[in-house]
């Protein structure tokens, strides 16, 4: 664990917590689907990290416009599919796609270890507000399935998780920024943006957060812990 400074144990803090692969898994289940693809494909020249460039290079091009989300990562796969083979799926190939948006939006919801024993602890002293991105109806879906809903004062589905998008929840909630704290798996979307926007973070990394959410961490300049695992909230909150 490492620990810049000023985590403290004062009460009364604005805890942001980030949903996917923070609270719950969720990167392991496209991960899943991809290697199936992978297999579909049975393309012996191209290696899985080959197809996953292909795919990566299409989900940059497309999260603009698309989002995040089941539905905009099978469309992804489709697209990657009509790129590598030259045609569109056969069908019983499309008949896999459509089969992995079903898998992808009813995968139960698993928990990340500390989580159900840490945030009642959290709820208790902080004021707790769920921050996340993506789909607002499959998110909010994840929330109610995963009975963590009665922790947080407030659920906030943007399509984005950028500077800008911090700096607005803090304006439209009037919160202190000296309070706020920031906690979640992802460099791009949690941490940097939270940093840049002049809050505090947490950083708790997940050895399975997908790669279009790494970068390298900024410098928090006193304003950045990392932890082992959401336990270790309960340490410093």
């Amino acid at each position: 664990m490492r620990q810049t400074q000023g985590s403290g144990q004062a009460e009364g803090r604005i805890l942001l917590i980030d949903a996917d692969d923070t609270l719950w898994e969720n990167n392991i289940y496209f991960e899943e689907v991809f290697d199936d693809f992978v297999r579909l494909l049975d393309r012996r020249d191209l290696t899985p990290a080959a197809v996953r460039s292909v795919l990566d290079e299409i989900e940059l091009a497309n999260r603009a416009l698309q989002g995040y989300g089941t539905e905009s990562f099978v469309r992804n796969l489709r697209q990657c599919y009509e790129r590598i083979q030259g045609r569109p799926p056969a069908p019983e190939h499309e008949g896999f796609i459509r089969a992995a948006t079903e898998r992808l939006l009813n995968h139960p919801i698993e928990l990340r270890p500390g989580v159900a024993e840490t945030l009642p602890y959290l709820a208790a002293r902080h004021t707790l507000i769920l921050f996340t991105k993506g789909h607002p109806e499959e998110q909010r879906s994840k929330v109610e399935r995963s009975g963590l809903a009665r922790y947080f004062r407030r659920t906030t589905v943007v399509r984005e998780k950028d500077a800008a998008a911090y700096r607005r929840l803090i304006f439209e909630l009037a919160l202190d920024p000296a309070r706020v704290w920031m906690v979640g798996n992802s460099p791009k979307s949690d941490i940097n943006p939270a940093l840049e926007a002049g809050l505090r973070a947490v950083y708790i990394p997940h050895p399975r957060t997908w790669s279009l959410e790494q970068e390298p961490i900024q410098d928090g300049r006193g304003r950045l812990l990392v932890l082992e695992s959401f336990a270790d909230l309960k340490r410093h909150f």
